[in-house]
């Protein structure tokens, strides 16, 4: 391992006192009993990706000074399941906790978003036919529900019975109250487009690391197959 240095950024020294501060952190915090034990294959992961994150933090900062975007000292931001799969736990973990890595997300997917043929698609394959919900009364309360999804026979009661009527079929009691119809056919378009923007943004970010960052030995991306720790080889 390079004495002392978190790696390079556009051929500059970084240095790994970020890294030991971020890990002293961890390893005092409320979450201590949940790390790896200092000094096996898995602790060693962790720090590699510690560094990972900090590097992406470090490269993030600078393109933001390059680009000149104001970046607010907000705190950290939270990013829901998918969005954090979707980013990759390096990145999600830069996203979350630095408003360098938030604001050059906002600055190179600006305008990023799905084609009319993206949305169409998705409206094909996830659009329901109009289904029928009932409206129903039962002892202590009441709730919708597809009639499909009922007991056949208090189902069938029901129908049979006027609005309103209580029937009792066996151990259930209900009365159907009123009848809609729902469809199920939401705007994709939100959801698209935060899909499509992280897609962007881990494209570029692979770039811009590829470019600019230089990695050193003992903190290789975690993922290196290279590296000795990396138990998952093939």
């Amino acid at each position: 391992m390079t004495a002392g240095v978190l790696g390079l950024l556009d051929g500059r020294p970084l240095p790994r006192t970020a890294l030991d501060q971020r890990l002293a952190a961890l390893r005092s915090g409320p979450r201590a009993c949940a790390l790896p034990r200092p000094g096996s294959s898995e602790d060693r992961q962790l720090t590699r990706w510690v560094a990972q994150v900090l590097l992406t933090e470090a490269l993030c900062e600078a393109v933001a000074a390059e680009r000149g975007l104001a970046v607010t000292g907000s705190g950290p931001a939270h990013l829901d399941q998918q969005a954090a799969v979707e980013l990759g736990s390096v990145t999600a973990a830069a996203y979350e906790g630095s408003a360098a890595v938030r604001a050059v997300y906002e600055s190179v997917t600006a305008g990023v978003g799905p084609s009319p043929a993206d949305v169409a698609h998705y409206r094909a394959c996830t659009t329901r036919p109009p289904t029928v919900v009932w409206r129903l009364a039962v002892p202590g309360g009441g709730f919708e529900a597809d009639p499909d999804t009922l007991p056949t026979a208090l189902g069938e009661a029901l129908r049979a019975a006027p609005p309103g009527e209580w029937v009792t079929v066996g151990p259930w009691k209900a009365a159907l109250l009123s009848s809609r119809t729902a469809t199920f056919d939401p705007d994709p378009v939100p959801a698209l487009t935060g899909a499509a923007r992280r897609s962007a943004f881990v494209r570029w970010l692979d770039g811009e690391r590829a470019h600019r960052l230089t990695l050193v030995q003992g903190l290789e991306h975690p993922g290196d197959p290279a590296q000795p720790d990396n138990h998952h080889r093939h």
